[in-house]
């Protein structure tokens, strides 16, 4: 889950990061008590979850209260590379600025370790920086099992050049935004820039922070009150609150498989299959994983065929912990929920069982004869007609 500057801000300041002062508005009316309760001069910076903002607009000085509502007229509403500026955040004017650095922590999966990034040159043009002179990028490799001790910290200056008079005040940031983290489950955590100001103190005047939804469950109460729910697909928020793995696409073929494997591979040969059919490509990624009831069958069918763009559905399961019969059961159960809800079922369903108790499970679906589901009995074919169905 991608955090918006506003709440990594909040974050860094809970955990001692130094910040300076601010508060989300969406109103430009707004941005005129909070700037004065700011002093009477603030920055206006669109919240959009895409970098850019500053060359694209987005963020504005305001000298007064008045110039702050008309800069936040500006910017909301705004469009930043498809994103719609719909809160601003009025943050204090930093003192005079003297320098700008880079600092991140991120999970580096290709080496299967944590990784500092670290530059002298921050600001906007740090990915041109690491572009054309990538010696100016310090990469450090953190050993999970240590973390970034003050030690760790220090070779990280270092390494990337860090001048003396900041370098303790630096090394202090690193240890605390390590601390971030970790404690909130992050996959990436940025500071970009972390500035350098008159007084000789550095502040983080921008930031990043990417939390691992896998570890939700350790902050449940926290990291729900960060959720962007007015920006979410409201296919995977009903998904999500029946506890499924569930990805909207692009396409038109609904897909269920057992087994992230599975689905993945379900996704490729219907979107093989799709090139003979008019292009059509998979509507979603749906695992209902490898010890699914029936009732977690039922729901991810309903949650797909409300998906107006479905045509089809292609349900693909090799039977292991999740035995077909129940999968069949799943299937009928689901159709009969639709129809009592009165809601009219009329996308084809095209089912491929294989493996555990697959022969009981395609004698219930004989059994039941539901005029749109179809029965086939390889993964290749099965797609090839599902294409053709959502095609038609």
């Amino acid at each position: 889950m991608d955090l918006f500057e506003y709440q990594a801000r909040d974050l860094f300041a809970k955990h001692g990061v130094p910040v300076l002062a601010g508060e989300v508005i969406d109103t430009p009316e707004a941005a005129r008590a909070a700037t004065e309760r700011l002093g009477g001069k603030s920055v206006v910076k669109a919240q959009v979850k895409v970098g850019g903002r500053g060359k694209a607009g987005g963020v504005k000085l305001a000298a007064t209260p008045d110039e702050a509502v008309a800069r936040a007229t500006d910017i909301l509403g705004m469009d930043i590379k498809g994103h719609t500026v719909h809160k601003v955040m009025i943050a204090e004017t930093a003192p005079e600025i003297l320098e700008e650095y880079y600092v991140s922590f991120l999970l580096d999966r290709a080496n299967r370790t944590f990784l500092s990034i670290a530059s002298v040159e921050g600001g906007m043009e740090i990915e041109e920086v690491a572009a054309t002179r990538p010696e100016a990028v310090a990469k450090t490799p953190i050993d999970a099992n240590k973390g970034v001790t003050p030690e760790v910290a220090r070779q990280i200056v270092e390494a990337a050049n860090f001048p003396a008079e900041v370098a303790d005040k630096v090394a202090d940031v690193l240890v605390t935004l390590w601390d971030v983290f970790v404690k909130e489950d992050a996959l990436l955590v940025e500071v970009n820039p972390l500035a350098k100001v008159a007084s000789g103190d550095v502040i983080a005047l921008d930031g990043k922070v990417s939390l691992d939804a896998n570890a939700e469950f350790r902050h449940t109460e926290q990291h729900a009150e960060l959720e962007d729910k007015a920006a979410a697909n409201p296919l995977e928020a009903a998904a999500k609150a029946k506890g499924l793995n569930y990805v909207k696409l692009d396409g038109e073929v609904g897909i269920i498989g057992n087994g992230a494997g599975l689905v993945m591979s379900t996704l490729d040969v219907v979107a093989y299959a799709g090139e003979n059919h008019s292009g059509v490509k998979p509507a979603n990624f749906l695992d209902i994983g490898g010890g699914a009831s029936a009732e977690v069958m039922a729901n991810g069918l309903e949650i797909i065929l409300g998906d107006p763009d479905v045509k089809s559905v292609f349900v693909n399961v090799f039977g292991g912990i999740t035995a077909c019969d129940a999968v069949a059961n799943g299937i009928v159960q689901a159709l009969e929920l639709l129809e009592s809800k009165g809601e009219e079922v009329t996308k084809p369903l095209v089912v491929r069982l294989d493996g555990n108790n697959a022969e009981l499970g395609r004698q219930i679906l004989d059994d039941r004869n539901h005029p749109l589901v179809q029965r086939v009995d390889t993964m290749d074919g099965a797609a090839d007609k599902a294409a053709e169905l959502a095609a038609k």
